[in-house]
């Protein structure tokens, strides 16, 4: 019985594989959207990213382009495992309906109960957020979970990752940030942990791409 239990359930892993993969393949693209706000679904995920993505690269953690990696099948918790010099740093070239050029980076970290992620899509300039998503696998609804919302997403709409040429990343600020305030977006109410996890990930993650940023920024390169 035992053997037939194990062959069984081996068998469905292997028959299932392929739609789980293809789940996984449009969570991606349907994230990649949201950050330039293209909402989708499962039906026209794949249309419209092929409509508003329009290319993708990898870098090093000296801005450089790697040859031979595709972006998109790049594994980011895999790559937090190695060493910096070692990590391979995906980028998407993106555009909205008027043309705007926008870059996409996917980002990676931690929250109270298990992963959190996200893209952040950048204008021309390298330097302002044009969008913003984030996800994640277990946080608590109605407290961590907030950062997969609306009105938490859309407050880093015109953030600056620089302060002139300084990275400062965006910081997640319990009990509030100012309206004028370019660096730093209101945290989630009872979601301390989560907001700081975030804001660790935005932080650790985009400063990896700096040379390649500030290479490019200011300039209409994309």
């Amino acid at each position: 019985m035992v053997i037939i239990v194990a062959v069984f359930l081996s068998l469905a892993a292997t028959l299932l594989q392929p739609a789980q993969t293809r789940n996984i393949e449009i969570d991606k693209k349907k994230g990649m959207l949201e950050s330039i706000g293209i909402p989708s679904n499962p039906q026209t995920t794949e249309e419209l990213y092929d409509k508003y993505i329009t290319g993708s690269f990898v870098l090093n953690n000296t801005g450089e382009e790697v040859t031979g990696v595709d972006a998109f099948e790049v594994d980011l918790r895999a790559e937090q495992r190695k060493s910096l010099e070692e990590q391979s740093l995906p980028v998407f070239n993106a555009h909205t309906d008027d043309g705007q050029k926008l870059i996409i980076i996917p980002l990676q970290g931690k929250g109270l109960w298990g992963p959190i992620w996200g893209y952040i899509s950048l204008e021309a300039d390298m330097n302002t957020i044009f969008g913003a998503t984030f996800d994640h696998k277990g946080e608590t609804p109605g407290l961590g979970a907030e950062i997969n919302t609306t009105p938490f997403e859309s407050m880093f709409h015109g953030k600056k990752l620089y302060e002139q040429d300084k990275y400062v990343s965006i910081g997640v600020l319990k009990g509030g940030a100012r309206d004028d305030d370019p660096h730093n977006v209101d945290a989630i109410s009872g979601g301390t942990i989560t907001s700081k996890g975030l804001e660790k990930m935005l932080l650790e993650g985009i400063v990896k791409y700096n040379d390649f940023l500030t290479k490019n920024k200011s300039k209409d390169t994309i």
